[in-house]
């Protein structure tokens, strides 16, 4: 599955929500959504007949119920469909106030936050949010059965109820103080249209939120055409009346999508392609958290020794994997966080490059003569890297040779075979949120990585799960503490460790669009924007 996510394979989506089949039933149209007004305008709609459009370098691979979807397509428009009570600006990553009508307030034992809903608000169907709306939503993502892509985000909430219809009460299992923002990652959804399994499913293919826009059409390779909806009265109100997202994994056909016109905007610009876009169109880069990693499997000899590992990372030039198959589009990790993160910390062990170290661990483990397949997902950066990883381990007598397949059957059949060994990937889960909880949360604390992936020892994966689970109940320093140990523990162990953090390349036409910014995520994010 290419999308923002690379290590939610086929597999997981099918086992978070039984999603696989909504871009297929996707496929066959969905005309109007929850009497969404469409094209009716209103005052939030600008200018009439005005379209955005623009081309995404993912096709269509989930649905859209907001509380398992996974790919970069349908995350990037639920952005415009949905809102949770507190959401995160998609280009500054910082909260500001969607449908709560004023910031939580928060008991003097931490462990309960009340939140007050926006006056007037609406779904596009029409019918009113409700507190009853909130608390169903959060209780559906919680609730094990449907095996929500989220509901790992929100493991410190113990229940939601509704005070009344306009005010929601959340009680924690413990102090969490990154409630305000990190509730960003539950959606409000209709419990009218999201009652039991049979709506759900429509739901998927259908959505109905209290956004600025609808989904009018989707189809799994064409895109999706998002129009207004009539009843939002929220902060963001839609300055155009229609906005179509084309999708195409060629990068050569998003360039000529919009040298040609056809499209105002085009996300992932090929990297050996960002100086000849046009001195008339604008070209913005954004240092992302996106990175390409090293993921072994530490249960397997030589690899469950963590000199070997660090081995191989110390062996790669990475600012020469950068230059090399980049165009210099990228930064050298210092840690697992990126430096352009908030809450940045370089890790204790930094992996410069040290051929010889290399050869002094890999001696010391035993490991000579070392000879493994280095399996790649088919992401364009990942593959570009791959000939540059194994010529540096070449160099320090390792042989490597390569093995490349798109995600889903990497994560499918690949990663879980016993004779898997060494794995160079890529992932993104800022799409959901940048805090570094969430962060770790991701790829740390979560068994499908931990246990069946990449099979860290028991003990030293109990480790870390403590310091993150420590650092959520703490704040302030005292928090960043605790982070600085997980993240310095993870660096030393590299069972899953990146080797770059990429920069994000997105073009535009400057002279057909107002107020859009690029994204450091996947995605193209029109809130606010309009043409020129």
């Amino acid at each position: 599955m290419k999308q923002s996510l690379e290590g939610v394979s086929r597999r997981d989506v099918l086992r978070y929500a039984g999603i696989l089949g909504a871009a297929t039933a996707i496929t066959g149209g969905l005309g109007a959504c929850g009497d969404s007004g469409g094209d009716k305008g209103g005052e939030s709609s600008g200018p009439a007949g005005k379209t955005i459009e623009a081309t995404l370098a993912f096709t269509l691979s989930s649905g859209f119920d907001p509380m398992s979807a996974s790919s970069a397509v349908a995350t990037a428009v639920n952005q415009h469909v949905f809102e949770a009570l507190i959401d995160l600006d998609p280009i500054t990553r910082k909260p500001y106030l969607a449908l709560a009508a004023s910031q939580p307030t928060v008991s003097a034992d931490g462990l309960t936050w009340t939140v007050a809903l926006r006056e007037g608000a609406k779904f596009s169907d029409g019918s009113p949010v409700t507190a009853d709306d909130v608390a169903w939503s959060f209780q559906r993502a919680m609730d094990p059965a449907n095996k929500a892509l989220m509901a790992g985000f929100i493991t410190f909430v113990d229940k939601v109820t509704a005070k009344d219809q306009r005010t929601a009460e959340f009680s924690l299992k413990h102090p969490f103080s990154l409630f305000p923002q990190r509730i960003a990652v539950i959606k409000i959804v209709p419990k009218a249209k999201t009652g039991d399994a049979a709506a759900s499913k429509a739901f998927d293919t259908a959505p109905i939120g209290s956004g600025p826009f609808t989904v009018q059409s989707a189809n799994a390779t064409a895109g999706v055409v998002m129009g207004v909806n009539a009843n939002y009265n929220g902060p963001r109100p839609a300055k155009v009346e229609k906005i179509t997202l084309r999708t195409s994994p060629d990068g050569t056909a998003r360039l000529n999508d919009l040298r040609g016109g056809s499209s105002q905007a085009i996300e992932a610009v090929p990297y050996l392609d960002v100086k000849s876009v046009g001195t008339d169109r604008k070209v913005e880069e954004k240092q992302a958290f996106n990175h390409l990693f090293l993921m072994f499997n530490c249960a397997a000899a030589p690899f469950s020794d963590k000199r070997v590992r660090q081995a191989l990372h110390y062996a790669i030039d990475a600012d020469k994997v950068v230059k090399t198959a980049l165009q210099g589009y990228g930064t050298a990790a210092s840690s697992y966080l990126d430096a352009g993160n908030a809450a940045y910390q370089k890790a204790a062990t930094a992996y410069n490059y040290d051929p010889d170290k290399a050869k002094s661990l890999l001696a010391a483990a035993g490991a000579s003569n070392l000879s493994f397949e280095l399996n790649t997902t088919d992401t364009a950066f990942v593959k570009d890297s791959a000939p540059v990883l194994i010529d540096a381990w070449k160099a320090i007598g390792v042989n490597a040779t390569l093995n490349t397949k798109p995600s889903s059957a990497i994560y499918g059949s690949v990663v879980p075979g016993a004779n898997f060994r060494v794995l160079a990937a890529s992932g993104d889960p800022t799409v959901f949120g940048p805090d570094v909880d969430l962060l770790l949360r991701w790829f740390y604390l979560n068994q499908t990585w931990t246990k069946d992936r990449y099979r860290w020892a028991p003990d030293v994966a109990k480790q870390c799960a403590q310091l993150i689970e420590s650092a959520a109940k703490a704040s302030g320093s005292e928090q960043a503490a605790l982070w600085k140990q997980a993240l310095d523990l993870i660096a030393d162990e590299a069972p899953l460790y990146p080797v770059f953090h990429v920069k994000t390349v997105t073009a535009y036409d400057p002279a057909k669009l107002k107020d859009f910014q690029g994204a450091s995520t996947t995605g193209l994010y029109f809130l606010g924007a309009s043409r020129a």
